[in-house]
């Protein structure tokens, strides 16, 4: 369904035009992605899982150590007692 009912009349979707190719679309309420995106370019590109790295023992050590040291601090800002 192209269109929506509205009071018995008839509501198209907005038209908009695509910020990447340029193209008019509909927006429609459940589209994917970018409001101002058509649904071709809003899809994500594919990604290879040789292009994704992964991290060793050391890095995911250093990232869980800054990430408690993070937490400590909030913890100590939010919850000290202003005397």
């Amino acid at each position: 369904m192209a269109s929506r009912v509205y009071h018995g009349s008839v509501m198209a979707f907005p038209i908009r035009i695509c910020a990447v190719c340029s193209e008019e679309f509909e927006l429609k309420p459940d589209k994917p992605g970018f409001a101002n995106r058509c649904p071709a370019c809003s899809e994500p590109d594919p990604t290879d899982p040789k292009t994704k790295q992964t991290m060793d023992l050391d890095e995911r050590k250093t990232a869980a150590e800054a990430n408690e040291a993070r937490r400590q601090a909030m913890r100590d800002l939010l919850y000290r007692k202003d005397s």
